[in-house]
């Protein structure tokens, strides 16, 4: 249904013509959840997210027009009138027979980002950002707040904090109990004040950086297409990315203790995969870190397996290519900078 699309007593003035979705929803509504509850729990994740989105758009609906649409349920519809479509009666609605997390998914696609809440904006914003902000509170209040963002984001903001610091905040968490409203809404007052007002101002990115991430992400033609079609256009910006870029044979310039750390962490047919279709140069530098077992081994496997899609090659490069950031991410290897002499410590 287009997200412009009257309410049903607006269609119902104008003569409109009521979707197939919008039906759906009036009758998801009036059914409520004891007539409703089986209908919802056969529905796939996909039906449910376009039946929510119908219901949360429906507005104000007229009883005649509920009572045109649902003959059959007259009788159940004419004590309570007219039925109110909102993101509120869909929430709550779906909360009754659905699992609180795919509750908020649903919820979250159909609001998008602005109606996300504090937390759910907080688990977005970059670690080391949040890091520096946090350790200048107490860690009674950074505690809270990592207890509610997600954990995976809450595990590298503690690990960027100091250590002492960090410590205090895993001690107040293991003995935090439930904290009170009026204190969570204050936290929350605090941080939409003093630090999400500010952080589009303090955490402007490069646009060259933020674009050498994506060309990252594209597979090999798609680069070399827009790379070339850029250097036509500007070829300061096109070498900047280039620059900026992480790709496949910078892994060469990895020091030996961080590719023998890679080396064990990648999977076998991965690295066979990758090396098809690297430089000579590039396979040397791997058999090189490799006992002379492991690279007959390897070799043997790379000519079993024969001609090898392109696409896949990418895959599997780019595979080792995140893994090294990861790993980089995780301060187990080191990647040195193009552009100095410099390393940098993730």
């Amino acid at each position: 249904m287009s997200p412009k699309a009257a309410p049903l007593s607006k269609l119902s003035a104008e003569g409109g013509a009521i979707s197939g979705k919008e039906r759906a929803a009036v009758l998801m509504l009036a059914l409520g959840r004891e007539y409703g509850e089986k209908i919802w729990r056969a529905l796939d994740d996909d039906e449910v997210r376009d039946l929510s989105i119908a219901m949360s758009r429906l507005g104000a609906i007229e009883p005649k027009k509920v009572e045109d649409l649902l003959v059959n349920f007259v009788t159940k519809m004419s004590s309570a009138g007219a039925v109110m479509g909102s993101f509120e009666s869909t929430e709550r609605l779906l909360m009754e027979f659905l699992p609180p997390e795919r509750v908020t998914h649903i919820m979250e696609e159909i609001r998008g980002p602005a109606g996300r809440n504090m937390w759910e904006k907080l688990s977005n914003v970059q670690e080391a950002v949040l890091a520096n902000y946090l350790k200048n509170e107490y860690p009674q209040t950074v505690a809270v707040v990592l207890s509610k963002i997600r954990s995976d984001h809450a595990a590298r903001v503690l690990s960027i904090l100091p250590e002492e610091f960090a410590l205090e905040v895993v001690k107040r968490m293991l003995s935090m109990e439930a904290v009170q409203k009026e204190i969570l809404e204050k936290v929350e007052q605090t941080l939409r004040i003093e630090f999400m007002s500010n952080l589009a101002q303090t955490t402007r990115r490069d646009s060259h950086e933020l674009m050498a991430e994506i060309f990252n992400s594209f597979d090999r033609q798609t680069e070399t297409r827009f790379l070339a079609a850029l250097e036509e256009e500007n070829r300061d910006s096109a070498e900047r990315i280039k620059t900026l870029m992480f790709t496949f044979e910078d892994l060469r310039q990895l020091d030996n203790a961080s590719i023998q750390t890679l080396l064990r962490a990648v999977e076998k047919d991965k690295l066979a995969i990758a090396l098809k279709g690297a430089s000579d140069g590039l396979r040397e530098f791997f058999f090189s870190n490799l006992s002379s077992r492991a690279v007959k081994m390897l070799q043997e496997d790379m000519e079993v397996m024969g001609p090898v899609r392109l696409r896949d090659v990418d895959d599997a490069q780019s595979h080792m290519i995140n893994l090294a950031k990861d790993l980089a991410a995780r301060g187990e290897i080191m990647i040195a900078k193009k552009s100095s002499d410099d390393e940098l410590v993730y």
